[in-house]
């Protein structure tokens, strides 16, 4: 019978910063910027520059185990990712990947027909879509709550008809947090006969979602975020993907996980992305699980718990505290572990104070600059954010609960 708790110990083991004198002491609170990335990748990324560097797919060994491994990456995701292998691609980065498919909606799109977007993204889920509007297309904006931050499903009602393309909107947002409920928006959308894009970037690094069984026509996330490579991943389903103008080289154009990969990809960053799903199957084994989309359910399911459990005591803190604005729900049931406040000085400068704490935070707007001025925040002051994964201890939130104590304390005359 698999195990409910998580093994911190173990997991911790598995990356091999937690060991590094360089970071040694130091309490990792910036993960929604970059997680660390665990043995099973930086292992897989090595032996691919020492022994299979060399253009993949040829018919020496060398070159043949590197095609293979980037295969195998790609295999071994989709499969926990519940969709088809070539449903999965990889490309530079998720900003890149979705400009790219922008340019691809922007030649598809028929005249008359319109996009909506939400002011809760990250703008690199949103910016691309907005430019439409320089095309003459229509971009109505789901507008959040700006005493909450909370996308209100019934306000999507009223803007979507049978002239909506596509409905992009974030799984959860870099600051607010909330988790939005995908398969009920998808199912709004599709109803209306419109296509969803959904930006999982900071909500993949919580536990791989299963796209399949979330439905929606394309989501898209950050490898780098989810203890892998600087990559980035998109899943785009097969009949959406194979209907829009081909964005690759022509003699590509039949193949679903090139065509929207304008040029080569990185063959070792690609190959290294296995040792992702190395990882959460050694995860899963770990705690009594299978393998597969099997690991993918377990370690989300236990990633989560253990996150939820950390996260209650930070939020009843910050909640507590009547010099700084909580964003987002203050439930840990409901939200990430990405915890951004509001103060009444830069929270880049308080990320600096923390620092002299061993406590590794950011300040600013991380580009989220829509939803903090729909919410009123002060964008030259920007937000203290403070974000972690299943690896962190909860020794680690207690110490930094103790360094904002310290911090936040009003200057003495």
């Amino acid at each position: 019978m698999a195990r409910t708790v998580l093994d911190i110990g173990w997991v911790r083991d598995q990356f091999p910063a937690f060991a590094s004198d360089a970071l040694r002491g130091q309490a990792f609170f910036e993960n929604a910027g970059g997680s660390y990335a665990c043995r099973q990748v930086i292992d897989r990324l090595e032996r691919f520059y020492r022994h299979r560097k060399v253009q993949p797919y040829g018919p020496f060994p060398a070159s043949a185990l590197g095609g293979e491994e980037m295969d195998e990456a790609r295999a071994r995701l989709a499969v926990m990712l519940g969709v088809a292998t070539d449903e999965v691609s990889f490309g530079p980065s998720t900003t890149q990947n979705t400009y790219v498919l922008s340019q691809a909606v922007r030649r598809w799109i028929r005249p008359g027909q319109h996009v909506i977007v939400t002011d809760q993204d990250h703008e690199a889920n949103s910016g691309p879509w907005r430019r439409l509007a320089e095309e003459g297309i229509e971009v109505r904006e789901w507008k959040i709550d700006p005493a909450t931050g909370s996308l209100d499903p019934e306000a999507l009602a009223g803007l979507l008809d049978d002239t909506t393309a596509l409905v992009c909107f974030p799984h959860c947002s870099n600051v607010v947090a909330e988790i939005n409920d995908v398969a009920r928006i998808t199912a709004m959308a599709h109803a209306a006969g419109a296509r969803v894009c959904v930006d999982g970037v900071s909500y993949a690094p919580h536990g791989l979602a299963d796209v399949g069984a979330l439905g929606c026509d394309a989501y898209v996330f950050s490898s780098y975020k989810t203890y892998g490579p600087h990559q980035g991943i998109m899943v785009i389903r097969r009949d959406w993907g194979m209907d829009l103008p081909n964005q690759g080289h022509h003699f590509n154009g039949d193949a679903l996980y090139k065509r929207f990969t304008p040029a080569g990809p990185d063959h070792a960053q690609v190959a290294a992305s296995a040792g992702m799903a190395d990882y959460l199957d050694a995860l899963s084994a770990h705690h009594g699980g299978g393998r597969g989309a099997d690991a993918a359910r377990l370690s989300h399911d236990l990633m989560r718990a253990h996150e939820v459990a950390l996260l209650g005591p930070l939020l009843d803190y910050l909640s507590n505290r009547n010099d700084l604005r909580l964003i987002g729900p203050a439930d840990p049931q409901v939200r990430a572990p990405t915890v951004a406040v509001a103060l009444d000085r830069p929270g880049e400068e308080v990320a600096h104070a923390l620092a002299r704490h061993g406590i590794m935070a950011g300040g600013g707007d991380f580009y989220a600059v829509r939803p903090l001025s729909a919410m009123g925040v002060d964008l030259g002051k920007g937000v203290l954010r403070m974000s972690f994964v299943h690896y962190t201890e909860a020794g680690e939130v207690a110490r930094l609960i103790d360094a904002l104590d310290e911090v936040l304390q009003p200057e003495r005359a």
